[in-house]
């Protein structure tokens, strides 16, 4: 059973989906931690994953609440459904719900994306990996400074590498919109050099000063002959209206979130990045475009180590400087796999359980 809810989780379902297919019966629960169809249904759609077999609409509210329902109801589907093995995605608060329920019930637990760590305790995506990885049976590693961090947690025995399975993903739909399948690109003039945004961690997003400062330092790229490109997350709006911050300004184009091969296709085609998210950050090394994170800290270290990723999370206002002078020296590392990393986890799963 694969118990998913937010939308960097219904990318990394989709390989896994198809790994699993003719292998064993496979679950898919959806929490609806994310329910807005722009940030779920469309991955559906475009990544061709089926549909949830459980739906549990559980929807927004703060964590304590939010991962509360969502415990309860994975708690019902577990007791009814009985799954041999619960494989949990990532960070978030379906990821840690799905994992105590399970336990709670001596069912298995396989995490995947396992040992990532930003050593931010005020993350809350921290405190759900770490309580995931010492909870769960089965650790599946994306990278190798992920296997040395469970290792030093003394996790090493349950622990396996796999490499990591948005690479599988990024790197099919890139070659699929090679071939001239699936983007429907158009919010950027084309041939117009623009830089592609995204922003929604509370630590960006709920201080408006905060917020101020990070699109001043998005202004600061607009006014370098760049357009910015913001796909405005929800969250992200919500906070500048009651700020009452305005997100349009000179040199912006804001719209609402895309769907992966949309986000893919403008990545390929940005003069770089500027981010909050932890996947956009490795899509980008994988695309080999320039980005600047608008953080203190990340698990994607590798990004940074080889001159394609630059924290500014103290130095918001310095977001155009930075990016204009990131080395981004050539490059044939690939420490996120080779794009096979959903049939490894197949293969451990199987294999332990």
């Amino acid at each position: 059973m694969s118990v998913v809810g937010a939308r960097p989780q219904f990318v990394k379902l989709a390989p896994m989906a198809r790994a699993f297919a003719g292998r064993c019966d496979h679950v898919v629960v959806h929490t609806g931690q994310h329910y807005d169809s722009s940030m779920s249904d469309v991955f559906f759609d475009e990544l061709e994953i089926p549909r949830p077999d459980e739906q549990l609409d559980i929807g927004s509210a703060p964590h304590g609440a939010q991962t509360g329902r969502m415990l309860e109801a994975v708690e019902g589907v577990l007791d009814r459904r009985r799954p041999d093995v619960v494989l949990v995605y990532g960070d978030t608060n379906s990821t840690l719900a799905a994992t105590v329920a399970a336990v709670k019930l001596g069912i298995p637990v396989a995490h995947l994306e396992a040992g990532l760590r930003s050593f931010d305790r005020a993350m809350p995506e921290e405190h759900n990996r770490v309580m995931t990885d010492h909870a769960a049976d089965l650790l599946l590693a994306p990278t190798e400074i992920a296997l040395r961090h469970l290792r030093d947690e003394g996790l090493g025995r349950r622990s396996v590498l796999v490499g990591d399975v948005m690479t599988d993903v990024l790197l099919a739909v890139r070659d699929r919109l090679a071939a001239g399948r699936g983007a429907r690109l158009g919010p950027v003039e084309p041939g117009s050099p623009y830089v592609l945004a995204t922003l929604h961690r509370p630590s960006n997003t709920d201080d408006p000063r905060r917020l101020g400062e990070v699109l001043d330092g998005l202004t600061a790229v607009a006014e370098q002959g760049r357009t910015v490109l913001l796909l405005a997350h929800p969250r992200l709006r919500a906070r500048a209206s009651s700020w009452g911050i305005d997100l349009e300004r000179p040199g912006f184009v804001v719209v609402p979130p895309v769907g992966y091969l949309d986000l893919v296709g403008l990545l390929g085609g940005a003069d770089g990045v500027v981010t909050d998210s932890g996947g956009l950050q490795k899509e980008a090394f994988l695309l080999r475009r320039p980005c600047v994170t608008v953080r203190a800290d990340t698990e994607w270290v590798e990004t940074v180590e080889l001159g394609w990723n630059e924290l500014v999370g103290d130095r918001p206002l310095d977001i155009a400087s930075r990016l204009s002078a990131l080395p981004c020296p050539e490059t044939s590392a690939a420490p996120y796999g080779d794009g096979h990393a959903a049939d490894r986890v197949v293969d451990a799963v199987l294999a332990r359980f």
